[in-house]
Formats: C-alpha cells, structure tokens, sequence
C-alpha cells in the first residue's frame, strides 16, 4: 500500500517540531537534536544571560528594566516597552540582535559584549531560542493597563470649558464685573476680604507696565490722579491698547513661548536671515488685535490657506525658529529633534500639553501614548529642513505691487528673447574657447563688440547694451517691490509615512502611525486635503483648525490662563503649560472656565479680554499685606490682594532709556540690530 506524500510530509514536520531545532536561511540549515539544543543553551547561552543581562531583565516583575524579562522564550517573544524582543519572521531584525550590537538601546549599557557571546545569542535566536523546561521562569507580567480611559478623559482640562452663571456674594458693591463675583465668592468661602484699591498712582503705573511695558510719563501720572471722572481709569486702558508699543510688550511674551531667535545655535550660531520678519508679524498682529485662531492658524499653517497673502507666509516662520545644526553627526536624528522641538512648542504653548514626553515611551504622567505623539508628528513630517537659500527663503511680490510685478517679468521675458536673438547670431563666429568664455557676463559685452562689421554693426551693438541696460533697471525695479522671508516649505503633496521610533530611535521604525489628534480629547478624525495648485499636504491646515477650534477643551483655556498669568505674576493654572496630571490645579476653576468661554464669544480678541480683566476690581486691588491672610494664604491662591512683582530686566532697561530720553520709539519694525561686541569680550 503507498502511503500519500502529504502524510509523510505531516509526520515528517512534527517530529521535527517535537524533537529538533533548526533554522534555514538563504538555503542553509542548522538542525540540532533536543539534548544538543538543552546543551547549547546550558553551556553557551545561560552563562551570557547570567553574566550581563538578568540582574536588569530576571526574575523579578516589579524591577525589569523597559518591562522586559528574559526568563522564557514566551516572554522574550512578548518583550517589554520596545516591543517584541525577538521577530520570528526576520531575526536579523530582532531588537535584542540589534540591542547587542549596538545599533539601537546598547544593551548591556556598561560595555558591548564579546564578539563570540554576540555570536553565541545569534546563533540562539535562529535556532529559535531553544531553552530547557526546567530552566524557565513563567512570571506574572501585569498587562499593560491603557492610558486613554473614560476616567482619563474626564480630567478637568480634557473637557469642553463650560460658562459658569455667575456666584451668589455677600458683599455685592465690590464687584465690578462677572470677574470679581468668582474671585470674592471664594474668599468669603475661606474668611477673607479684598485688599483695598490701589491708589491712583500705582494703578497708571500698574497698567502701563502691563500693556506697553513702559513707565507713565510724570505729566500722564499727574493728569490721572486729577481727572476725578469714573471713566478715567477705562479710558486710560482703552488708550494703552492702543498704543502701537502694546504689540511690542505683548509680542516678546509670545515670542518668548515660541522660543524665537534670531541666530541658529551650534558651533557657529549664524543668523536666521530675515526672520525678524516674524517678530514685526506677531507685534503687527497684536496691535490690529487679530483673532487669536486665526494667529495660530497663520502661524501653523498659513501657506495653506486659500486667502493667504505675504503675512500669513510670513507667519510659518514659526517653524524656523528653533535650533538648526548645519553639520550633525547623524542627519537623520537631527532632523527628528527638530520635529520634536516644533511638537513641543505646539503642544506646550497652544494646548497646555506635554506631548513630547511620549518621544521614547509612552507618557509617564498623562494619558499620552507614543503612538499619539507619533500621529501629532505626522502633521509636521512633510516638512523639509530647514537650510540655506530656497529651503528657507523666498521671495514674494509686495501685495500693492503684484500687477506692476507681472508686467515687469513679461517686460523682462521680452528682452531677453531679444537679447538671446543677438547673442545667437554673433555665437556663430565663435571658436570653441569663447563659447565658454561667454558663460561668464562680464565677458559678452567684449567678445561681441570685437566682432562690429563682421556679423553685428554698431547699431546691432548699441541695441544690445541698450537691452543689457533696460534689463537691469526693470530687474532693479522689481526686486524693489519684492522683499525676501523665512517660511516654512513641505516636500510635496503627499503625505511622507510617519513610524513609531523604538525607544525614540529614528534608526528604529515600528508601527506606522496615521496623521490623528490626541485620543483623550475624544477628537475628530483629521480631513486634509493639498491645496490647489499647491505643493503642501493640507496636513497642517488640518492640524491648526483642530487647534484653533472652539471644540478643543484646551486652547482657549490655555491662552486665558497666559493673559492672566502676564498680569498678575501667576496664571490661574500656575503651570501654564502644563495642564496635565502632574500640573497644578486652577486655584479658581469656574472663573477659568468663564474666561476661556468670554474669550471665545468674543471672537478671541485679546484686546476685549486685557480689557475685562483689568477692568475687574480684583485686578485694581492694591499689594498690601495682612499678616493673618498671610499665614493662612502665602501663596496668595485666594486673591486676597494684588501680588507684587519684579519688572522684567527688559522693562528696567527700557524705563532707564525712557526718562533719559534715548528709548526710540518710533521704529516699530525692520531688521534686527547687532550691536559690535569689543574685542574683548570675544
């Protein structure tokens, strides 16, 4: 009776599978019995794992080092915070094969085991980790509990602001506006009452410190404390909201959360060119007081916007701002720490997050994972590094301009068609030298006017110089009505595939992530689409309506907290960027949430929500002490009184050149000033 070949095929595989190793690559196999695997191991493999690797990765589950235990195959095959720590399918691509050879993690971390021990462990994993029954350790790995929960996301700050009606208060007649009835509610709460007000005098100077960042002139003071009419005090705030030097003040606030600079950082530290640009942006578009989503929307991705003009390229300078390493040792990681120092501003500055604390690992606080930080990173990955010339710089028409400018280009296409003609004609003499010669400009005029009454007359020539001269006053004329900016620039229209990096390695790739908003805002599935006769993604445009938009729980919240925060010393958050776990809790919840809702109604005008705030009797309180609030309150978290604060050293300098009369105040805008440093100090 023949027995079928399948059936012999079957057999054949088990008893391979019950009774031997191997492993086959390339059309090579290795196959060792059980007793020779059990041996290999024994003598071979234990002596390494004991020696280097189980006093971070044994037996204990409560101290593994990245959660991974190297006590059975089973929970190699599991591994820890990386991933996986062997592939079945491609063992050259196992984390711990790369580990011990140092292309990612560097493990053990002291020193790099010897060439045969790295040996001994490949040869161990292709063999398919042969390991004695009696010698495993099964261990009661806890299972990764999720980050993003129900209970995460009712997290105070992970929920829509909601207005708060206004407090019921004993004492009524103190109130100015909906402000001061949150603020009073809870110091009646706790057996506190408000300071008195501040005088008149420190009031004015009070309130132009905070709006211009400059002190009152001696007559501006005088006349405030004179004028004996109620509404003195609104038109005094109505007039520094006005003051063109309110964007300079309020401007350095927001140039300082962004981290602008002018010059790029590393060994030699060049300039960023034109991006002052961006500085006189934020400080022209805080004193025309433009909405606040649409500040950010500009910034995050105003080459996107169907309307936009040369202030909203001029806005995605925002993403040349960081550091930038002309010369890295490894290209590819620098590339990733700048995406990485874009993320952190975004998320810090506009949404009160720590999203870049999930680079490596998931988040160790919030309910953040890496794979959110990755799918955040995929909003900016289109985006090409910044260098030098067209990957930073372009040149745009000046708006009033930009018809003048297309007749210009035609008038210079024109004469260069007839230059080209003449040009072509008189090549036709030419012996092979002077072709190349040619290629250089301060050559045409000679090796054409050498050739008068040969194959040009002189009228051909003076035509030809005339064109030469009318070319270059045209092309004067219209870089004149041009001007130069730094600005972001993507790769194209498609969207470049975004990986989870192992441990934050970009060497290392795991999982592909898709372009997505953090879960635990519960958000909407991001829609992009490139722009039309564009070269962007549309990507980012996606990002910054997300951001921007009154859904969001954190980004009118956060900007609230900031507005406060610059002026009374403190936010209502104090960690005004860090609304997560590990932040502190609003002092004055409800009142928070009624200025984010009051910003919002408003349009998101800054302006209306300076004015609210310092109109509050709260704001108007004077700075004096009561030693019994004091020992109850230091901290001053129930707002008994105004906290004094320090000017800011760029306040000292500018009041010491104000009432000497050296401070300018007229040049608002234009290029950036670097002083000569003495030779000394170099």
């Amino acid at each position: 009776m023949r027995i079928p070949l399948l059936f012999v095929a079957v057999c054949a595989a088990a008893f391979l599978a019950e009774n031997t190793y191997a492993f086959s690559h390339c059309c090579q196999e290795e196959v060792l019995s059980e007793a020779e695997a059990n041996d290999f191991f024994m003598q071979e493999v234990k002596p390494i794992l004991q020696d280097n690797c189980l006093e971070c990765h044994g037996e204990d589950p409560d101290d593994l080092s990245g959660g991974l235990a190297l006590t059975s195959p089973e929970l190699l095959f599991r591994g820890g915070e990386s991933g996986p720590a062997v592939n079945a399918n491609d063992h050259a691509a196992s984390l711990l094969l790369k580990a011990i050879n140092y292309d990612v993690l560097e493990m053990p971390p002291d020193d790099k085991l010897a060439a045969e021990d790295i040996a001994t462990l490949t040869r161990w994993v292709r063999l398919g980790l042969p390991w004695p029954e009696s010698e495993r350790t099964e261990m009661a790995v806890a299972e990764k509990k999720p980050l993003v929960t129900d209970e995460a996301k009712r997290w105070w700050a992970f929920r829509k602001p909601v207005r708060q009606p206004m407090p019921t208060v004993n004492s009524e007649s103190w109130c100015h506006n909906e402000i001061d009835y949150f603020v009073l509610r809870q110091l009646e709460s706790n057996g506190f009452e408000p300071a008195r007000p501040a005088s008149k005098a420190s009031l004015i100077r009070r309130a132009t410190y905070d709006l211009v960042g400059l002190p009152p002139t001696l007559e501006e003071v005088k006349a405030f404390e004179s004028d004996t009419d109620p509404a003195a005090y609104e038109r005094l705030i109505d007039r520094l909201l006005a003051s063109p030097h309110y964007g300079e003040k309020w401007g350095r606030h927001w140039l300082d959360l962004v981290r602008y600079a002018e010059s790029n950082s590393f060994e030699r530290d060049g300039t960023k060119p034109f991006v002052w640009r961006f500085r006189d942006y934020v400080i022209k578009s805080l004193n025309e007081d433009k909405p606040y989503d649409q500040f950010l929307t500009e910034q995050l991705a105003g080459d996107e916007l169907s309307n936009g003009g040369p202030d909203q390229l001029i806005a995605t300078g925002y993403y040349r701002l960081g550091q930038w390493d002309d010369e890295p040792a490894d290209r590819l990681q620098a590339r990733y720490d700048e995406l990485d120092d874009v993320l952190a501003t975004t998320s810090q500055t506009m949404l009160g997050v720590t999203v870049n604390c999930a680079r490596c690992h998931d988040h160790k606080i919030d309910p953040i994972p890496q794979s959110d930080y990755y799918s955040m990173l995929a909003f900016f990955n289109t985006i090409r590094r910044y260098g030098q010339g067209g990957e930073a710089v372009k040149t745009i028409d000046i708006p009033e301009f930009h018809d003048s400018n297309v007749e210009l280009e035609i008038l210079i296409g024109e004469i260069d068609r007839q230059t080209t003609a003449i040009e072509d004609k008189v090549k036709k003499d030419f012996i092979p030298v002077e072709h190349e010669e040619f290629k250089h400009e301060d050559r045409r005029k000679d090796l054409i006017e050498k050739r008068i009454g040969k194959v040009i007359t002189q009228q051909g020539f003076d035509e030809y110089m005339d064109l030469k001269k009318r070319r270059g006053e045209t092309v004067g004329k219209l870089n004149s009505q041009r001007i130069d900016i730094l600005c972001v620039k993507e790769e194209g229209r498609d969207p470049i595939e975004t990986h989870v990096m192992i441990r934050g390695n970009p060497h290392v790739e795991g999982d592909v992530v898709k372009p997505s908003f953090m879960s635990v805002l519960s958000p909407p599935e991001p829609n992009w689409q490139p722009k039309t006769n564009g070269d962007t993604t549309g990507l980012r445009l996606s990002l910054a309506e997300w951001i921007a938009s009154k859904d969001n729980p954190l980004t009118a919240r956060v900007m609230a907290n900031r507005v406060w925060q610059y002026h009374f010393g403190r936010g209502i958050v104090r960690t005004s960027s860090d609304f997560g776990f590990q932040g502190l809790p609003p002092t004055h919840p409800e009142l928070l949430d009624w200025l984010a809702s009051e910003f919002m109604d408003n349009d998101w005008h800054l302006k209306a929500l300076h004015k609210t705030i310092m109109m509050s009797a709260t704001y108007q309180m004077s700075s004096a002490n009561n030693h019994e609030y004091f020992a109850k309150d230091p901290a001053n978290d129930n707002l008994w009184h105004f906290d004094m604060r320090r000017l800011t050293a760029e306040e000292i300098r500018d009041s010491i050149l104000a009432v000497t009369k050296q401070l300018n105040l007229d040049d608002l805008y234009g290029p950036s000033v670097y002083p000569k440093l003495p030779a000394e100090v170099l």
